[in-house]
C-alpha cells in the first residue's frame, strides 16, 4: 500500500533521493533509479527526479514496493547501544550535540567496522530526527565530536569547520619531550606510499597542501617524554601524528608512523594505546552565535598513563590565548 509523508522542516532543501535513502535505507541505488525515472514517487501530487529539492511540509507519496520493501527492514539501535550513545553525551541543545567518543570507536563504517557513532546515532533521535556527523576522529583517537541536530544545522557548521572559526585542541603524550616548549610545525604534507606501507607523510609534491600546527607542551617526566596541548590550524588526515614524528617526538602508542614503543614495552603499567585525545573544542554557536567552548574528559585508559606520571589533567587555561 501507498503512504503519503509530509516533509519535515529540517529537511527543507534536501534532494529527494538523498530524502528516500534517509527514510528508506534498504532500497537498492539501480532499484530507487528505476522507480524515480517512471515516475511512481510523487511531490505533491506531481513526478519529480531524484535531484529535486524538497520544501517543508511537501506531501511525499511512496510506493508500495518501497514501502513494503523497508517495513521489516529498518534498523533500530538496541537499547543497549541507546544507551550506550546516550552515555557519552557531553552538551545537548535543539541544535549541537557533543560527545566523547571512546578510543577504538570509528566515527563511521567502512571495511570489517560493523560498530561506529554513525550508526548509534538513532540512539540521539529527537522526533524520529537522527543527529548528522558534522567532522569525525581517527578510530583509535578519543575526544569531543560535534554532531548536528538536523542537515541545516549540519551544513552550517561544516561552513564552521571549513574556515578558521574553530578551534580544536589535543592532548597527547610525546616520547621524547620536545626540546623548544613551544612553537609550531608547518610542511606539506600527502599521503605517499613508502617501505612501510601508505601514509601521510612530508613531500615537495604538488599535490601535498600545506599543515600548520602550534604546540605547547603542559608537563614533563625529564626529557623522557611530555604532555603536548596541540593545536591544528589546518585540519589535514593525521596531521598531529605526522607533525609530531616532525619534530622527532612521536605520539606514544601511535604504532602507524612509530613501530617502536620502547617506552610501552618496558611500562607494562601504561596502556598500550595512541595516546591522543580530542581535548576541547571552542566555536560561534550555528544558531545564536554565543560561544560554545566544550571539553572533555580523558578516555579512562589513558587517563592511566596521567597518573602513572603524575601528570594533573585538570582543566588547564587556554595555552594558545596569545597565539595569532
Amino acid at each position: 500500500m501507498a503512504e503519503n509523508v509530509t516533509v519535515a522542516q529540517t529537511e527543507d532543501g534536501l534532494r529527494l533521493d538523498r530524502w528516500i535513502k534517509k527514510h528508506y535505507p534498504a532500497v537498492a541505488f539501480g532499484n530507487l533509479q528505476k522507480i524515480l525515472r517512471t515516475g511512481q514517487v510523487r511531490v505533491d501530487g506531481r513526478r519529480a527526479k531524484g535531484e529535486t529539492r524538497l520544501a517543508a511540509g511537501q506531501q511525499i507519496r511512496i510506493p508500495p514496493q518501497i514501502a513494503a520493501q523497508v517495513a521489516d527492514k529498518k534498523h533500530h539501535v538496541s537499547g543497549k547501544d541507546a544507551d550506550f550513545i546516550r552515555s557519552l553525551v557531553l552538551y545537548e541543545d535543539d541544535a549541537v550535540i557533543a560527545i566523547n567518543k571512546p578510543a577504538g570507536l570509528a566515527s563511521q563504517g567502512g571495511s570489517k567496522i560493523a560498530r561506529h557513532v554513525d550508526g548509534l546515532l538513532e540512539g540521539l533521535a529527537v522526533g524520529g530526527v537522527k543527529p548528522h556527523l558534522v567532522h569525525r576522529l581517527d578510530k583509535d583517537t578519543s575526544g569531543v565530536m560535534l554532531l548536528a541536530r538536523n542537515p541545516q544545522i549540519a551544513k552550517k557548521m561544516g561552513l564552521l569547520f571549513s574556515g578558521r572559526d574553530i578551534r580544536k585542541y589535543y592532548w597527547a603524550i610525546t616520547v621524547p619531550a620536545p626540546k623548544l616548549h613551544q612553537g609550531k610545525i608547518k610542511s606539506v604534507i600527502a599521503k605517499i606510499a613508502g617501505d612501510d606501507g601508505e601514509k601521510m607523510r612530508r613531500t615537495e609534491d604538488e599535490k601535498g597542501k600545506t599543515a600548520l600546527t602550534y604546540y605547547q607542551v603542559l608537563e614533563t617526566a625529564g626529557t623522557k617524554l611530555a604532555w603536548v596541548a596541540f593545536w591544528p590550524r589546518t585540519g589535514r588526515t593525521h596531521q598531529i601524528r605526522v607533525h609530531a614524528l616532525e619534530m622527532g617526538c612521536p605520539l606514544l602508542g601511535d604504532y602507524k608512523y612509530e613501530r617502536r614503543q620502547d617506552l610501552l614495552e618496558e611500562t607494562p603499567d601504561l596502556p598500550n594505546m595512541l595516546h591522543l585525545h580530542a581535548r576541547r573544542i571552542i566555536l560561534p554557536h550555528p544558531v545564536t552565535g554565543k560561544t560554545l567552548d566544550i571539553a572533555a574528559p580523558l578516555d579512562r585508559a589513558m587517563r592511566r598513563t596521567w597518573e602513572f606520571f603524575n601528570f594533573n589533567p585538570e582543566d588547564k587555561t587556554d595555552p594558545f590565548q596569545d597565539v595569532e
